[in-house]
């Protein structure tokens, strides 16, 4: 989709006092919303991945954008198109919104050339979301590989900051290399939080690197858990769900507290360009977070 979206103006009081819905199929007046936001800084991640944190530009537009964990918005750069991007941080923080970004295109290319000061678009919030709500009082398996640390990261903090809500966490990573490891500066901070498993996997090894080695499966190997009493978020390749969730099965976690993000089939986020839909299933509308029973239903969704 490359149309340019333009900055709308609320012009109806009860459009500016009415909060955002997050079924996207029962209000189709959402799609065209977009909010100017500010490029206030910008963090390289890795060769490939750079963190944006945005600002919204309008008072009142801060306090009405919210979202939930797992949820993404279509980010437009004016003069060359939107992308779908996960949101990446606390949905606590009404100032700031973090969007982690790989150069993998047009667009994204010329965010990856964008100074502090940039003006972009944001429409949203989109999607499904984790049921965050319905793991407390659970354990809960976080698990990500690649750059699905990124979607993985909103509900992290979610648990992080209601720490008191859930019972046993587990945080496992893992990455082809260490050199393309994202959010390396902040596991440091994730490694003192109390009563939080946090282990780091890479399949090649550097002379530096002193952790596992192996398949992020491997990291299944040493915990203990109650399947009844157990959710598991996993996000990262496609491939890597059917390893990671049939491991998670074999152990008795039932396949419906198995929840994936599908946000890689994203495209236009409205419905209407049919690239992510799966028979009469549209990822954007429908997703991007499926329980992986319905994943297994769905006929080449991984």
């Amino acid at each position: 989709m490359n149309a340019i979206l333009h900055a709308y103006e609320v012009t109806k009081e009860e459009d500016m006092v009415e909060p955002l819905d997050y079924n996207r199929r029962s209000r189709m007046k959402n799609f065209d919303k977009c909010f100017k936001a500010e490029i206030t800084n910008i963090i390289r991640l890795t060769e490939m991945e750079k963190l944006f944190q945005l600002r919204m530009i309008n008072e009142d537009d801060k306090n009405r954008f919210t979202f939930l964990p797992g949820q993404f918005v279509m980010l437009e750069l004016p003069g060359y198109g939107e992308v779908p991007i996960s949101i990446s941080c606390s949905p606590s923080i009404k100032s700031i919104i973090e969007l982690c970004i790989r150069k993998a295109g047009k667009v994204t290319e010329a965010l990856h050339k964008a100074k502090r000061g940039a003006v972009v678009g944001i429409r949203g919030p989109f999607g499904t979301h984790f049921p965050m709500e319905k793991m407390k009082k659970n354990n809960v398996l976080l698990i990500a590989g690649g750059l699905g640390l990124a979607p993985l990261r909103a509900p992290m903090t979610y648990v992080i900051e209601n720490r008191a809500d859930f019972k046993d966490v587990h945080i496992f990573y893992g990455a082809k290399d260490p050199t393309q490891l994202l959010f390396d500066y902040q596991y440091e901070q994730w490694h003192r939080i109390d009563d939080i498993n946090l282990q780091i996997i890479v399949e090649k090894p550097d002379e530096l690197w002193t952790g596992p080695v192996g398949l992020i499966t491997k990291l299944l190997d040493d915990i203990a858990i109650d399947p009844d009493k157990t959710y598991a978020i996993v996000c990262g390749p496609p491939v890597m769900f059917k390893f990671v969730c049939n491991r998670l099965k074999d152990m008795g976690v039932p396949m419906q507290r198995m929840f994936v993000s599908l946000e890689r089939r994203m495209h236009c986020g409205m419905g209407k360009c049919c690239r992510c839909n799966i028979g009469s299933t549209y990822t954007c509308l429908d997703g991007p977070v499926f329980d992986y029973w319905s994943v297994m239903n769905l006929k080449e969704a991984i």
